[in-house]
């Protein structure tokens, strides 16, 4: 039996250099490498640019539709571009006395009117969701009469979708209902935690289960079934100071995923270069799989369709849907009023 599991682990010999600790009873052998890698978190206002390029807010500006209501998406607790009381075409044409008038669905010391009629959300919330309505009164020119023009927009809050790496691995282990196996696990999770650490991210274990395994010609042996996580530690609370591209959720996800997978790899690379028999408790190669999954916060969902303009968001669920749960849509509810909503009552 020995001999057949030795020969899964010696196949993997790269580039080995570090060799974790042991812990007492059965001998376990762990790899563990330090990374330094700092990246802070930053996200701003959605704007597709090209990379390495950014775009002050300032200079974003929504423009009105007298055909239809106006799409805006603001991440929250983040301000927003200029919307403007003005259509494309009023934009670059002279304004002759001009007035302006908001109404949206309440009213907050964040939303503010310049002096030119545009509207802008210093610290977007979730109660500022809803439909802004501008009313322009205006003379092409001193002699014409006075013009009126009302514009919509449908203000939506969006964030950045809750997404992680969700990871499966296998170790031959110690009988299952062995205290080293628990003992294992924690030091294992401690390991991985300390490993991502630099790049606020957080490990969590979804689920650890230990099964006998007959092998082909190997007879019977005891495996620990091991499901965690990797996700980002952002808060979304408040402007985030790093403008950084590197410094957004996935790109901090990525190097974690790596870091992973080098220190599983790393295990298999000490594990062939032994010369005394296997540890009682090891990793398995080949054994390691990672899927990518996002999620939505409760009352968020992700929907191309209805949100073409922002396909990778998680925006607010619109009056008539909700989101009870971390899915990635949101449901049908015609009992759901407002925006937002986490339950359907």
């Amino acid at each position: 039996m020995e001999a057949s599991a030795r020969g899964r682990v010696r196949r993997g010999r790269r580039r080995a250099r570090d060799v974790g600790s042991r812990l007492s009873g059965p001998a376990v052998l762990l790899v563990l490498s330090a990374f330094l890698v700092r990246a802070p978190p930053s996200v701003g206002y959605l704007i597709r640019l090209p990379r390495g390029f950014h775009l002050s807010q300032d200079l974003v500006k929504i423009v009105g539709s007298t055909n239809f209501p106006v799409r805006v998406y603001v991440m929250l607790h983040q301000r927003s571009p200029h919307v403007l009381c003005a259509t494309q075409q009023l934009r670059n044409e002279e304004l002759i006395d001009p007035s302006y008038q908001w109404h949206g669905p309440r009213e907050n010391s964040s939303i503010q009117v310049t002096s030119t009629g545009s509207l802008v959300f210093q610290n977007f919330e979730e109660a500022m969701s809803g439909v802004y309505t501008c009313f322009l009164e205006y003379k092409p020119t001193v002699e014409e009469v006075v013009k009126n023009l009302q514009l919509k927009y449908l203000v939506y809050a969006y964030r950045e979708p809750h997404y992680y790496y969700q990871f499966t691995a296998r170790y031959h282990a110690a009988p299952c209902n062995s205290i080293y196996n628990i003992s294992f696990e924690k030091k294992l999770l401690q390991i991985l935690s300390k490993l991502v650490l630099d790049l606020s991210c957080e490990i969590s274990l979804l689920k650890s289960e230990c099964h006998r395994v007959k092998m082909q010609r190997a007879g019977l042996q005891n495996e620990l079934f091991f499901t965690f996580s990797v996700s980002s530690l952002d808060t979304e609370k408040g402007p985030k100071p790093c403008k950084d591209p590197n410094c957004e959720s996935s790109k901090r996800l990525s190097k974690a995923k790596n870091l992973i997978e080098r220190f599983f790899n790393q295990q298999v690379e000490v594990l062939g270069k032994r010369a005394e028999p296997l540890p009682e408790i090891y990793y398995i190669e080949g054994t390691l799989q990672m899927v990518w999954i996002n999620r939505c916060f409760p009352g968020y969902g992700m929907n191309a369709l209805i949100h073409p303009k922002c396909p990778e968001c998680c925006v607010i669920c619109s009056p008539g849907s909700y989101n009870p749960r971390d899915g990635i849509q949101c449901l049908q509810c015609n009992n759901s009023l407002v925006y937002g909503a986490k339950a359907c009552l």
